[in-house]
């Protein structure tokens, strides 16, 4: 179990902000040869020991948002924390006994044992994506987020099938050291081998001819409110008003963008504050702003978090309420049965939208918006049926301050537009505001606690990438592809073993 938690501890280094690649092969060849002959109960333990490592660093930035009322929940971070990062680990743990389980139930080599070991993990974190509403935070793949050729396969087989390829070629040291003879000089080669061959692909897909980008200049407006003073009564004045002055700064611009819960008010309502807004934009321009939204009804209302999008008359051109939200911080699961409260104070629980949505707005490519936690979703951030031009990702990280969570969130983002083929443009509130384009390459940012603005064009669009046209069945053709090669060879080898065995007997 040390063992296990020491390797899941340092795995939490090859993800943003550190990126330390050389230390994927340690992590995961550790588990690998960790596990190897373990009985179902151990297993489970190293693999949960190895998920409470990864979590329990890995996601303690989530311990910053309890401390925003800190009177409150201040004593809830450390065991709220422990307790999230333990419920996440065991996914870890069932990739562990997966692994484990199947190895134990034939003979295989060392080459197919660690292409089992890595469809185990895959599978596991793909149920960490979708069950309970999901979490696939720091998915293996993340490790190559910041290496600009190694992300591209994402563009074919998505964050998940990019997990896969890296799990698999990780874990190729640990397989050679358990390879004996001949096999193991050829394993040892594989891993340089699987680096080069996504090295190659990715450098092809960044050297393909791109569209010319759109006549289109935006401007992401950061205003740096922190989140303790965000909503105080006294503050909001203040809030409206630095934004309006950095949006009216010199400069063109044909998109205005604000990030979630920019205005701390109903903006449908405010007729006055819509009127500053327009104001506000240049002749024939845009707002798209982060903006709470309520729908009254004699029985109740109704709350939502929306992007709503205004012209220069103060009109509402359209809108999109956010649909997958956050436990515990938009709505408190089985309300009535947890004696738990929301950590965001002040308003009811939010009621989710109707889904994905593409906006159509005057003179601006066809956008698709994803709120905050929303675009760490593979394949559940743009609508499949009206494709979009490009994606807007408002979003409010100052729950996290300076932590590594906001470079682990821009990572997601930067991961979803390498996936689809499609520029991501973040605004946040405190930052990490950017400008991401279709190859997951950031093209302007402002960091955490900064407060200023991003002039910049709208990049191009690539055509439909084929995660974007078939989605995970693309992941499904590679492990079935992987595990078809994989028997193949082991089925050789084994012959050559048999053949070698006779001879040697009628020798």
């Amino acid at each position: 179990m040390t063992l296990g938690f020491a390797a899941g501890a340092l795995n939490v280094l090859t993800f943003p902000p550190f990126s330390i690649l050389p230390l994927v092969p340690v992590a995961y060849s550790a588990l690998f040869v960790g596990l190897r002959d373990l009985s179902f109960g151990r297993a489970f333990l190293v693999g949960w020991a190895f998920g409470l490592g990864q979590f329990g660093f890995g996601i303690s930035w989530i311990a910053e948002s309890f401390y925003v009322e800190a009177e409150r929940f201040g004593a809830l971070a450390i065991p709220a924390v422990a307790g999230l990062s333990a419920g996440l680990a065991i996914f870890p743990a069932i990739a562990a006994v997966l692994f484990v389980e199947i190895a134990r139930r034939g003979a295989m080599g060392s080459l197919l044992a660690c292409l089992l070991f890595a469809t185990s993990w895959t599978a596991a974190e793909w149920l960490r994506g979708h069950v309970l509403t999901g979490f696939p935070w720091n998915l293996a793949g993340y490790a190559l987020v910041d290496y600009a050729a190694l992300r591209q396969p994402a563009a074919w087989v998505g964050s998940y099938g990019l997990s896969f390829l890296t799990v698999f070629v990780a874990a190729l040291p640990g397989a050679a050291l358990m390879a004996v003879g001949r096999q193991r000089l050829i394993i040892s080669l594989m891993p340089l081998a699987g680096i080069v061959t996504m090295w190659a692909s990715g450098t092809l897909r960044l050297q393909s001819e791109a569209p010319q980008p759109p006549d289109v200049n935006l401007r992401i407006v950061q205003g740096n409110v922190p989140q303790e003073e965000k909503w105080a009564p006294e503050n909001r004045e203040a809030t409206f008003a630095r934004y309006i002055k950095l949006s009216t700064q010199p400069g063109d611009f044909d998109v205005l963008l604000w990030p979630e819960t920019a205005f701390p008010g109903f903006l449908d309502e405010d007729a006055q504050a819509r009127a500053r807004i327009a104001a506000a934009l240049p002749d024939g321009s845009v707002l798209l702003t982060g903006v709470p939204d309520r729908v009254l009804s004699e029985d109740d209302t109704r709350y939502f978090n929306t992007v709503q999008a205004f012209d220069d008359t103060s009109e509402i051109l359209t809108r999109y309420a956010k649909h997958h939200l956050v436990p515990f911080g938009e709505y408190t699961p089985f309300r009535g049965w947890l004696p738990i409260e929301r950590l965001t104070a002040g308003l009811g629980d939010f009621t989710p939208g109707p889904g994905l949505r593409t906006l159509a707005l005057p003179g601006v490519p066809l956008v698709a918006v994803a709120i905050c936690y929303e675009i760490i979703f593979p394949g559940h951030v743009v609508d499949d049926l009206f494709r979009p031009d490009w994606i807007f990702n408002a979003t409010n990280d100052a729950w996290f301050g300076t932590s590594i969570g906001p470079e682990q969130h821009l990572g997601s983002a930067r991961m979803r537009a390498v996936e689809e083929g499609l520029p991501v443009i973040r605004a946040a509130n405190t930052g990490i505001s950017a400008v991401i384009d279709a190859n997951g390459e950031i093209v302007a940012r402002l960091d955490t606690e900064e407060r200023g603005i991003i002039d910049a064009d709208l990049p191009s669009a690539r055509p439909p990438t084929p995660y974007a046209l078939f989605g995970d069945w693309m992941l499904l053709a590679l492990i079935l592809a992987s595990w078809s090669w994989a028997l193949a060879a082991n089925a050789t080898a084994n012959h050559r073993r048999m053949r070698k065995t006779v001879m040697q007997r009628c020798g």
